[in-house]
């Protein structure tokens, strides 16, 4: 199957399943079709792989055919309006069941229905018992109502297409939301004058706690910082509206006692890139310097163990060095292999212990 016959057979599918609410106007153009064209029967079609779906209709019976029957299949792919004066004397039509039997077609007339893109869906037509012919006045309201129907049907796409985003853009909002105000963490956003545009109910709770009163959108943050962090907390705002991000750590006041935070003040920006004002975050890492603190504690004291193991250890063996350099310096020294085994012992054991004092001063 050709792509471009595939991509139409897509096209027609997705306005297949259109919800009916848009029927009532589809029908009106039908009914109107034939008063124009002075026939008995106007068709609003669609051609699917191997059926014509009748979309809309007036004063017939089908609610779809073959497609290898449809007339309109012989429109779709054309330009303008296709007439057949008498489809007895068609050759494409004389042997077509629709002609032959129920409903008797002599006369059709139909105009594409082309998407904006270029697909055709079908057609809108009118057809008659008998043999017959259009004006070029009747042809060219034919093809008015045919371009009426493609908007409409267009329009109730992009309407269906919107109501999927705006459903899914709320429940993504939901979630969003969600994810923002249980967190435990302090989010805040600020425009490029200082005025909040939102905030958590963390941050809201701190500024509750510590100044007795509720964060309002649009207000200066001026009014909710103490005057002691006001300057630093403003010098970062201006780092980050300038497009350079700020991350620190520090100790500040938490309900009247010492508290680590990690704070950050990042850009924050809209859809074309733009730096429209200034997030910031505030996390308490009280606990983890706490534990890091008492990591380096614990540390340190080992280490304080283990250098005065290493100088006690040391003691012995250094007064058994200096026993025998005096048995040797006195000249009473045995020449014997066992004593020089145990002179070279006790030296490689000197030696160890230093290195392990020197490995615990460095630390």
């Amino acid at each position: 199957m050709p792509l471009k016959e595939l991509e139409r057979l897509q096209t027609v599918k997705r306005f297949l399943q259109l919800p009916v609410d848009y029927e009532n106007q589809l029908q009106e153009i039908t009914r109107l079709a034939a008063y124009i064209c002075g026939q008995p029967t106007a068709l609003i079609t669609f051609i699917d792989e191997d059926v014509q779906h009748i979309k809309v209709k007036h004063n017939f019976d089908f609610s779809e055919t073959p497609r290898c029957d449809a007339f309109c299949d012989h429109v779709i792919g054309n330009k303008g309006t296709m007439i057949v004066k008498d489809a007895m004397l068609d050759e494409r039509f004389a042997a077509n069941p629709l002609v032959l039997d129920d409903p008797h077609i002599r006369f059709y007339a139909g105009v594409p229905l082309t998407t904006h893109d270029g697909y055709d869906l079908g057609s809108l037509c009118v057809i008659g018992k008998r043999p017959s012919d259009l004006s070029p006045k009747q042809a060219e309201m034919l093809d008015i109502l045919a371009r009426q129907v493609i908007s409409i049907l267009e329009f109730e796409a992009s309407v269906l297409v919107l109501k999927a985003q705006k459903a899914e853009m709320r429940r993504t909002e939901i979630e969003l939301r969600s994810f923002f105000e249980s967190s435990v963490e302090q989010h805040l956003l600020l425009n490029r004058n200082f005025e909040i545009l939102a905030f958590n109910k963390a941050w809201n709770n701190h500024v509750r706690s510590a100044y007795g009163r509720s964060l309002e959108r649009g207000k200066k943050m001026t009014d909710y910082i103490h005057p002691d962090h006001l300057a630093l907390f403003y010098r970062d705002y201006n780092t980050a509206l300038r497009g350079t991000a700020v991350f620190d750590e520090r100790k500040l006041k938490s309900n009247g006692a010492d508290a680590w935070f990690l704070v950050k003040f990042e850009p924050a920006f809209d859809a074309e890139g733009e730096i429209i004002g200034v997030s910031v975050d505030i996390i308490d890492i009280t606990r983890r310097i706490q534990n890091e603190e008492m990591v380096q504690m614990q540390k340190q004291s080992l280490q304080n163990i283990a250098f005065m193991q290493s100088h006690e250890l040391r003691r012995p063996v250094a007064s058994i060095l200096g026993l025998m350099d005096l048995i040797n310096a006195d000249g009473h020294a045995p020449q014997t292999t066992e004593w020089q085994y145990l002179q070279d012992s006790v030296k490689e054991l000197d030696s160890m212990i230093r290195s392990i004092v020197d490995e615990v001063d460095k630390k």
